[in-house]
C-alpha cells in the first residue's frame, strides 16, 4: 500500500518541480495562466466529473453533509489557534478548510478501494469544491454580494454539472469528450504554476507552514470521528470520509490567493509544506482505516 500511495503523491511533487525549473529559467507570466485555468479549465473539470461519472448523488446524502462538516468545522476549530498566534485568517484559515479532494483525493480512493469508491470521491469533490468558491470566496471577500459568485464559472459548472447528473440526461460523447480533454489541462497545470510561485517563497515562514501541515489533517480527523458513529457511516463511506478528512490543503488555494492577492507567498507555503506532510500522513490514516474499516483492494 506505500508503493500505491507514493504512485499518487510523488506525481504532484514531480510537476511542480517541474514548474520551478521552468519559472527559474524563463520567469513565465503565472497570473494570466492562473486566470485561463480559472475561468477555462477548472470549470471544464468540475463539470466532466459531474456531469459524465453520474454518481448515484442521492444515496450519499448523509457522506455529503458530513463532508460539509468536515470543511466548515476544520475552519471554527483553527480559528482560535490562529488568532491565539496572531495569523491572518484570511491567509491561514482557508487552506486549513478547503482539501486536496481533487487531485489526490479522487486517484487515492480510488486506488486505496477500487472503482467502488468513485461516487463517494466524486461527491466529495462536490461538497469541498462547492464550499471553496462560495463561503471561501466570501472568506476572502467579505462585501463580494452573492449574486455575483453565482456568476463565476467555477460555480455555474458546478450547478450545471450537479443538474445532468441528477436528471439522468445524456450529453453527447463527443461533446464529454472535448470538454474532458480541456478539464484534465487543469490539474497539472495547477500543480506547474505552484512550481513556479514557489520560486518567490520566503522559507523563512516555514514555521507556519508546519503549523498548517499539522492542523489540516488533525482538525479533519477529529471532526470525522463523531460524523461516522453520529451519522452512522459503515463500510466504504466511512472509509472515504476518513481519507477526505486527512488531505492536505488544495493546490486551489494558492490559486484564488493569487487572484485576491491574499498573500500568495504564504498560502504557496502552506500547500507545499500541507503536502509533503501528506506523506507521513496519509500511510497512518490508511492503515488504520484497513485495519479497522475496510481491507484494502487486491
Amino acid at each position: 500500500m506505500t508503493a500505491q500511495i507514493l504512485a499518487t503523491l510523488l506525481p504532484v511533487f514531480l510537476i511542480s518541480g517541474a514548474g520551478t525549473l521552468y519559472g527559474k529559467l524563463r520567469s513565465p507570466d503565472i497570473r494570466s495562466l492562473n486566470t485561463l485555468n480559472m475561468e477555462l479549465f477548472v470549470p471544464m473539470l468540475v463539470f466532466v466529473v459531474l456531469a459524465d461519472r453520474q454518481a448515484p448523488l442521492e444515496d450519499y446524502a448523509w457522506l455529503a453533509l458530513a463532508g460539509a462538516v468536515v470543511v466548515v468545522g476544520s475552519g471554527l476549530l483553527v480559528w482560535p489557534v490562529v488568532k491565539w498566534l496572531r495569523l491572518e485568517p484570511k491567509t491561514f484559515v482557508p487552506p486549513m478548510m478547503f482539501n486536496n479532494s481533487g487531485n489526490m483525493g479522487i486517484p487515492l480512493l480510488i486506488l486505496a478501494f477500487g472503482e467502488q469508491a468513485l461516487p463517494a470521491a466524486v461527491v466529495l469533490f462536490i461538497v469541498e469544491m462547492l464550499l471553496h468558491f462560495s463561503l471561501g470566496l466570501k472568506m476572502l471577500s467579505p462585501h463580494t454580494p452573492l449574486w455575483r459568485l453565482l456568476r463565476m464559472p467555477i460555480v455555474l459548472a458546478s450547478l450545471a454539472g450537479l443538474a445532468v447528473n441528477l436528471s439522468g440526461l445524456s450529453l453527447p460523447g463527443w461533446l464529454l469528450e472535448a470538454m474532458h480533454m480541456l478539464g484534465g489541462v487543469c490539474i497539472p497545470l495547477l500543480l506547474f504554476a505552484l512550481g513556479v510561485r514557489m520560486l518567490d517563497i520566503d522559507f523563512g515562514d516555514w514555521k507556519t507552514g508546519l503549523l498548517g501541515a499539522v492542523l489540516c489533517p488533525l482538525s479533519g480527523l477529529l471532526l470525522a470521528w463523531p460524523l461516522i458513529m453520529l451519522l452512522e457511516l459503515e463500510g466504504l463511506k466511512a472509509a472515504s470520509l476518513w481519507v477526505f478528512a486527512a488531505l492536505p490543503p488544495a493546490v486551489l488555494n494558492y490559486l484564488v490567493a493569487e487572484q485576491y492577492r491574499q498573500q500568495p507567498h504564504s498560502v504557496a507555503s502552506l500547500v507545499l509544506i500541507g503536502n509533503l506532510g501528506s506523506l507521513i500522513v496519509m500511510p497512518i490514516v490508511l492503515g488504520l482505516v484497513f485495519a479497522h474499516v475496510m481491507p484494502p483492494v487486491s
